[in-house]
């Protein structure tokens, strides 16, 4: 065929593909795939696909209905979001049935879910695809994260790149000018040994670190909102080394008669209430933990040495989600006990011994007695 032919044919088959007749039969023919698909999806799309789609708002046809996705996240975020996270959701439902699922969606109880709801007219099969969905985010998110390998990845590079600078330098001498390989090596081992000091002093720190608890529990809310004493429900901090987690049962002190937050509703108080029914704790996550060797006493710096809790935790009153804001290294905390002042006189702990800062402070030899002066720096004092 001549390319005039050719190129004549090509428009023909251009305009009847784009004829007004032609694209009412493709409507038409995707009305009909839609009426019979419930007017969201193609055939080709499994039952897990179709789920996300419609947890997503991803749909052919356009609804008025909010999507799942709007409200429910599916990835972690370090903002507080109070409605159930789309894990939440499958962990709650995944056994449950449909008529269950679809008695929760459409009809909620608790006047917050009741208000986010309206509207919602999904038939069973829609529910089938979303549950179906929320099944397999599960079962995905089972599986652990692989460990990131980026920095070892530089580290055996550099490590490559200082090897083939002393071969240059000692045997195939390719390389005219000495100083290049040299400074290449010098500058590749010294980014190394860079890269283990950082990594060294990093072991077991976790500045900023903010993990996703399994209740969403704001400090915020009980400690500014609801006026609730930290040790109301840390309850060991003055007498122990460590402050404590409430158990759930110190929960149902309050929420025996709030069943139903202004936030999230009744989905997060109905997993106390679940612990408490099934006598199970809750799995929180630990977000300051010290090193093994390392002693640290909370009777001693809450109690005895009348620390706030913010000193070390940040400001926790205005937290919805906890996270770790000091790195809690040793020496932050050694430049604390250099900084703080003891108030040696009125403290009765301080009464009895130290008879000699005792008759200095008396004399006006030393204005006031510091941490560091009453043995804050001794290696035995946390390590032993």
């Amino acid at each position: 065929m001549s390319r005039p032919y050719g190129f004549f044919y090509a428009l023909i088959i251009l305009f009847l593909l784009f004829s007004p007749p032609a694209l009412l039969a493709i409507e038409a023919d995707s009305t009909h795939v839609a009426e019979n698909d419930h007017h969201h999806f193609n055939y080709f799309l499994n039952s897990g696909k179709r789920g996300e789609r419609l947890f997503k708002g991803l749909t052919r046809i356009k609804t008025d209905v909010t999507s799942c996705v709007s409200c429910h996240n599916i990835e972690y975020i370090d903002t507080l979001n109070w409605n159930p996270s789309a894990m939440d959701i499958a962990g709650t439902y995944a056994d449950k049935s449909i008529a269950e699922f679809k008695s929760v969606l459409m009809s909620p109880l608790g006047k917050k879910m009741e208000a986010s709801h309206v509207g919602y007219t999904y038939s069973d099969e829609e529910l089938r695809y979303i549950k179906s969905y929320l099944v397999q985010l599960k079962e995905d998110t089972l599986h652990e994260a692989k460990p990131k390998v980026n920095n070892l990845i530089v580290f055996f590079f550099l490590g490559a790149l200082l090897t083939m600078a002393l071969i240059d330098l000692f045997f195939t001498k390719k390389i005219k000018y000495k100083f290049i390989p040299i400074l290449i090596f010098v500058l590749a081992f010294g980014y190394q040994i860079n890269m283990l000091a950082d990594g060294a002093m990093a072991l077991g720190r976790k500045q900023n670190y903010q993990p996703a608890q399994p209740i969403k529990f704001s400090h915020k809310v009980h400690v500014t909102g609801n006026k609730i004493d930290c040790r109301y429900c840390h309850t060991t901090a003055d007498e122990s080394k460590s402050a404590g987690i409430p158990h759930v049962n110190l929960c149902m002190n309050c929420h025996i008669i709030v069943r139903e937050g202004p936030n999230s509703g009744k989905f997060e108080i109905n997993k106390i209430i679940k612990a408490v029914e099934n006598n199970t704790s809750v799995e929180w996550v630990r977000i300051h933990q010290l090193p093994d060797h390392v002693f640290f006493s909370h009777a001693q710096h809450a109690n005895v040495g009348k620390r706030e809790c913010q000193e070390c935790h940040g400001p926790v009153e205005e937290m919805d989600v906890i996270k770790q804001v000091e790195d809690l290294s040793m020496g932050w905390c050694l430049d604390c006990h250099d900084k703080t002042a003891v108030d040696f006189q009125a403290n009765g702990y301080y009464s009895n011994g130290f008879k000699k800062l005792h008759e200095d402070l008396a004399a006006g030899v030393i204005d006031s007695v510091r941490v560091t002066d009453i043995g804050g720096r001794e290696c035995a004092r946390c390590h032993y």
